[in-house]
This record gives structure tokens, C-alpha cells and sequence, in this order.
């Protein structure tokens, strides 16, 4: 997956981004952004950015998440028989009606990488992809 989006990002496909490759990333999704703009990002990293400098700075990303446990302590607010899993009436409900609310689409989006046990999302699972980027097996 992250190799994936760092593909989408290298415009120009040489193996690293650059600010040009940021540009045109932002106009491919109809953002025009100036190059001060994109100049800027390029600065968060302090080499030229490849792959592995990709991941690192993707790792690094991921890691001022929420903590585990406090996801945990969220997620377990909306599994209320303690099964593992959250309805999907259940999670849409609180995605569309609590904090930022979510449109469509990105629930849409959220739904096809989701975890799912059934017609429920594996909460567990759940919080293993947004800390460290990867589904993960079902735990015995």
C-alpha cells in the first residue's frame, strides 16, 4: 500500500519526489497549489525523498496517532457485548453523527479497508491498520 501511494506521488517516476512531483500530484486531484506551497512540504524531509525515506516519514506519520489503548477505550465504547466486532448500522451511526463527521465517500472508502467479521468491523484489527499500516490476522 504505501509502495502504491509512493508511486501515485512520483509523478515523473524517477524514484524519489520532488516539489514538480508534488505539484503535479495536487493538480491530478484538481488542487492547483503554487510552488511556495510545495517547496514547503519538501522541507518536513531533510534528504531527497525515496522510498525508504517514504516510509519513514510514513512511519513516523502513523505513530502520533492515538495511542493503542486509547483507541481501544474508544472503539470498546461502541461494542457494548464485548464481542470484538462493531455493527456496521452501529459504526456508520457513530461516523456520521459524532465528532468529524464522515460524508459518504469516505465511509465508503473506510469500508473497503476495513476488517470485517460478517456485516461488523474488527475493531481489534481495526486499530492495528491505523497504527501500523497493515491488516493483521485474526487473533486466536
Amino acid at each position: 500500500e504505501f509502495k502504491e501511494a509512493f508511486t501515485i506521488i512520483d509523478q515523473d517516476r524517477d524514484g524519489f519526489i520532488s516539489d514538480k512531483d508534488l505539484k503535479d500530484m495536487w493538480a491530478s486531484l484538481g488542487i492547483v497549489q503554487d510552488d511556495k506551497f510545495c517547496k514547503e512540504m519538501m522541507k518536513a524531509s531533510p534528504t531527497q525523498i525515496n522510498f525508504t525515506a517514504f516510509l519513514t516519514f510514513m512511519g513516523e506519520k502513523l505513530a502520533d496517532t492515538d495511542p493503542e489503548d486509547v483507541l481501544s477505550n474508544a472503539f470498546a465504547c461502541f461494542d457494548i457485548d464485548g464481542t470484538g466486532v462493531i455493527p456496521v448500522p452501529v459504526f456508520t451511526n457513530a461516523l456520521t453523527q459524532l465528532g468529524d463527521r464522515f460524508s459518504k465517500e469516505e465511509i465508503k472508502q473506510m469500508y473497503d479497508v476495513a476488517p470485517m467479521k460478517g456485516d461488523a468491523v474488527d475493531w481489534k484489527r481495526f486499530i492495528k491498520l491505523i497504527k501500523y499500516g497493515g491488516d493483521f490476522e485474526e487473533e486466536s
